[in-house]
């Protein structure tokens, strides 16, 4: 066997896998697994990041960019449970993501030993699908091949775990004796495809309709052409999940853009007011934006069955791949004639356009956030990657930047972490370093976590083949998304213990470690930040002095909702004034104009 250690095959094994890049972080725990990484030379790229959370994220975020394995590497006890949430966010939204990280010296194992914990035990729910411990030389190979063919084939979580002492060991072939296992690198995905009968009644179903509503959401990602060929044979309007945002250029007048409570208003009506739903890949949470029970028959096509009939009952739920689904179920569509409908929802676009636009002049204290993200949309360049954090600039990028075909977009879906939108374009960056990436973060995140990640970027950014990598900062000094839940969802006043955040001079910071930092306190010069930073000729931190008392309003305001925000403004806001002249309106005129 050509590998001399157990961490020599470690690698050797992963490179016939196809594995050519690691994030991770080093220490004592993996110091066999390192230096085996660096005899194994320039078949790997290991990216070394400033914190073992980022590596998970990262991995996830390749295997969201690239469709491959992501892998993440970590020492053991703390450098292992750093990975946790980046690993959760994998799990989430059905990543095929490896952690490998070190354990203590088998002959310490159950002793209360320095960084002995039960990493099995911690690991079970977010890679439940397999986690195992290597004991054993000969056990390596196959645990190494069971961890990869699950990850790949069952969109999961797997973790692998090395004693520090296995890691140096002399690798060893298993014995031809009872006990042991030979297995075999490669794995190919299947054709899942519903039966033909199945697919008849969702013909049906999608035939009888008038009024057909579709959701797109990340299971559609590779599937843009024959989601586009069902939409226009039914004559139907389309609406994504975020996760699905890449789906679906933004520029056909029957598509809606994002759905629920960061979503925009025709995406509401159209699910309002179909008679039919035909939902793809998506496992959008919030049922009480898709239409009401029994008001619509529904069609769904998920790889994942546990996904399908679980946000509304369907009629027709199928498993199988949305891409070749829709291939198989398209010659059963009868082209529908009446264009009505989408009459009615290019009309809701155009309204809706309008009045994201007049949102997003609005004066403000100093910079409209909603103009921010409208001044970026019409400025992305081609084949740009875009990546969000979760809070309030989730808002402004799931409505105010439009998707072209060819770019790509992803933010952490299903766990809606912070922190995740800088590991997410650095990972994207190394897995497409010809392409432009653009990173959307408020303050809060860049505090968290992202801050320390920019020096990751300041590390490697000269390897990238086009330098454009830019970040933009809404630095509020507040944790806006969590200071509106307040307001409107539980009717109290901002609670500034606990939202209000330092004032930190990120553009400043960008500068310090060699990056370029731009600082934005007045709307006009939005227009001309944006056009440097995509000139400039290394990456870009992009810091706007944003208005934290511009609502990032929901589609549909209900009463209770208008309620508690009257509420809010009877309890007294420390921001008061400022909430009643650019906020008040906005809020309690959109209950009572009648388009609610």
């Amino acid at each position: 066997m050509a590998s001399s250690t157990v961490g020599d095959f470690v690698w050797d094994r992963l490179s016939q896998w196809g594995v050519r890049r690691i994030f991770g972080y080093p220490g004592d725990g993996i110091n066999g697994l390192l230096g085996a990484l660096d005899r194994a030379g320039d078949r790997f790229e290991f990216v070394q990041v400033r914190h073992e959370e980022m590596a998970a994220f990262m991995a996830t975020a390749h295997a969201k960019f690239t469709g491959e394995l992501g892998v993440c590497l970590a020492t053991s006890g703390p450098g292992a449970s750093h990975l946790l949430t980046g690993l959760y966010d994998a799990r989430m939204d059905h990543m095929p993501v490896l952690a490998i990280v070190g354990q203590q010296a088998r002959t310490a194992l159950g002793s209360h030993y320095q960084q002995e914990l039960d990493l099995n035990a911690m690991f079970k729910d977010v890679a439940g699908e397999f986690t195992a411990t290597a004991t054993v030389p000969a056990q390596v190979r196959h645990l190494i091949d069971r961890a990869v063919r699950i990850a790949l084939g069952r969109r999961r979580v797997t973790a692998l775990i090395f004693p520090n002492d296995l890691q140096e060991m002399e690798m060893e072939a298993p014995p031809r004796a009872h006990g042991s296992v030979f297995s075999g690198v490669g794995w190919s995905p299947p054709l899942v495809l519903p039966f033909a009968a199945d697919l008849q009644r969702a013909a049906e179903v999608l035939n009888a309709g008038r009024k057909v509503a579709i959701l797109v959401g990340a299971g559609a990602r590779t599937a843009t052409d024959q989601v586009i060929a069902v939409a226009d044979r039914l004559g139907a309007g389309a609406a994504k999940a975020l996760l699905g945002k890449q789906v679906l250029p933004d520029d056909l007048p029957w598509v809606t853009g994002s759905i629920g409570l960061l979503g925009t208003e025709p995406s509401y009506k159209l699910m309002a007011e179909c008679d039919t739903l035909l939902m793809l890949g998506s496992g959008f949470p919030y049922s009480e934006f898709l239409p009401k029970e029994g008001s619509a028959r529904g069609v769904q096509i998920d790889l994942d069955p546990g996904m399908l009939s679980i946000r509304y009952p369907m009629e027709v739920p199928l498993e199988g791949d949305v891409k070749a689904s829709l291939g198989a179920l398209l010659p059963l569509l009868e082209q529908k004639t009446d264009t009505g409908w989408r009459d009615d929802i290019a009309q809701w676009n155009k309204d809706w356009d309008a009045k994201l636009h007049e949102r997003a002049m609005a004066p403000a204290s100093p910079v409209n956030p909603q103009r921010v993200f409208t001044e970026l949309s019409s400025r992305l360049p081609d084949r740009v990657i875009l990546t969000s954090d979760s809070g309030s600039c989730a808002n402004w990028y799931a409505r105010d930047v439009k998707m072209r075909r060819g770019m790509l977009g992803s933010l952490s879906g299903g766990l809606a972490s912070m922190g995740a939108a800088v590991p997410y374009a650095i990972a994207a960056k190394f897995a497409h370093p010809d392409r432009p990436v653009v990173a959307m973060v408020g303050d809060g995140a860049m505090q968290m976590s992202n801050m320390a990640e920019l020096i990751t970027v300041a590390k490697y950014w000269q390897r990238w083949i086009d330098p454009r990598w830019i970040v933009v900062v809404l630095n509020n000094q507040d944790l806006n998304q969590v200071t509106w839940e307040q307001r409107v969802m539980e009717g109290n006043p901002k609670f500034e213990a606990t939202q209000n955040i330092p004032d930190v001079p990120y553009h400043a910071f960008a500068r310090l470690i060699g990056l370029e930092g731009i600082l934005v306190d007045d709307p006009e010069q939005l227009g001309d930040a944006w056009d440097r930073a995509f000139a400039a000729t290394r990456p870009v931190v992009l810091e706007v002095k944003t208005d934290p008392e511009v609502p990032p309003l929901p589609p549909h305001i209900t009463l209770k909702q208008a309620k508690n925000f009257a509420s809010t403004l009877m309890k007294g806001d420390p921001e008061q004034g400022s909430m009643i002249a650019s906020t008040a309106r906005q809020v309690l005129g959109h209950l009572f104009s009648g388009r609610s």
